[in-house]
């Protein structure tokens, strides 16, 4: 365990492995209440770029200016990751129409096999995942870097299971991490935060 990781150790629910998150600290950030376990103080979130369920390459230091709730999932998980990308979507779907385009979920594979072009837009279809959903794919070598700097730790079962950390981060628009979910959170937790971080933003 890194010592930077723990104090948000805790917040990292798994799907059958561990996980932990190292960032670098940055200036304060405004002083908003949050569900989950909030980072004190919120850190720099590492940098990916990787391409979506259209191909588009998804920088995520390119969405300053937005929210994001960043987590790590497969298209052939039937327990929590369909739970986490439902989740997301409703929170995001909750939101006034004018503050949606405000915010955008990354979804990161830990399945480079599995997670097919064809796979991704399927388990987006099928769900019917708000437009700010962004499922982010590669190879294995474009994909272990990410999950090394989020420390996701990812367990290859079979051609079906994968183990792996299953959390969600919540990143502000200055590209500060904010607080860490677990799996389970409720569409109205991560809805709330995202609104009070808006209205955050407003009165700065």
């Amino acid at each position: 365990m890194r010592g930077r990781a723990a104090l948000l150790l805790g917040a990292a629910a798994l799907a059958g492995c561990g996980g932990t998150s190292v960032h670098h600290r940055a200036a304060p950030a405004r002083a908003v209440r949050l569900g989950g376990s909030p980072a004190q103080p919120p850190m720099r979130a590492p940098d990916l770029a990787l391409r979506d369920q259209s191909g588009r390459l998804v920088r995520l230091s390119a969405l300053r200016g937005k929210d994001v709730l960043l987590t790590f999932l497969y298209t052939g998980c039937v327990d929590v990751c369909p739970l986490i990308a439902s989740t997301l979507s409703t929170a995001v779907r909750s939101l006034p129409s004018s503050e949606r385009g405000g915010v955008r979920v990354l979804a990161v594979s830990v399945d480079p096999h599995g997670d097919t072009p064809a796979a991704v837009r399927k388990f987006i279809a099928e769900r019917r995942l708000v437009p700010q959903f962004r499922f982010l794919t590669g190879t294995r070598p474009q994909l272990a870097p990410v999950w090394q700097s989020w420390n996701v730790l990812v367990e290859q079962r079979n051609l079906e299971r994968v183990e792996h950390s299953a959390f969600i981060w919540l990143i502000d628009r200055r590209g500060m991490t904010r607080t860490a979910y677990r799996a389970n959170v409720s569409a109205l937790t991560v809805a709330r935060d995202l609104r009070a971080l808006s209205a955050a933003d407003v009165r700065s």
